[in-house]
Parts: C-alpha cells; sequence; structure tokens
C-alpha cells in the first residue's frame, strides 16, 4: 500500500507508483469524490474535452452561435 504526508502547507506528494497507475504527470488534475461521509476516491481528471462526444446523442435541433450567444446575454441579464 502507497502512503504519503500532509506537509504543513496542506501538500502530498503522490507515490510514483500511484501517478504511474492514474497515468498522471506535472500539471495534471485531478479530483476528491466523496463516497460516503469520510470516504473520498481520489480520480484522475485527465480525459479530454473529445471524450465528451456523443455523450447526449444528436441535437433535435441545430442551433446557430448568435442563437447561443443571445441565450447566453438574455440569461446573463436576467441575473442582474
Amino acid at each position: 500500500m502507497a502512503t504519503a504526508t500532509l506537509t504543513s502547507k496542506g501538500q502530498i506528494t503522490i507515490p510514483a507508483s500511484i501517478r504511474d497507475a492514474l497515468h498522471i504527470g506535472t500539471g495534471d488534475r485531478v479530483e476528491f469524490v466523496e463516497v460516503e461521509p469520510g470516504r473520498y476516491e481520489f480520480i484522475a481528471a485527465t480525459r479530454p474535452v473529445t471524450a465528451l462526444k456523443g455523450m447526449f446523442g444528436k441535437a433535435k435541433k441545430a442551433v446557430s452561435i448568435e442563437d447561443m450567444n443571445a441565450a447566453i446575454a438574455a440569461r446573463g441579464a436576467s441575473a442582474r
């Protein structure tokens, strides 16, 4: 079992064996997901955005960039 020590600045060094297993390196992001109170999973957040393609299926209606910008502007204006 790999272990790490928390520094006074709240930092830890992830053991090399864990970094290798998760395929993470300098500058990569990780997430801490609470699976139950007091218990967390450590997950590499290294999937590229292209991995999201097709997640929601085909759009039912095409929307232009102008329509998207108008919707964003309208929502932003109503939030003020």
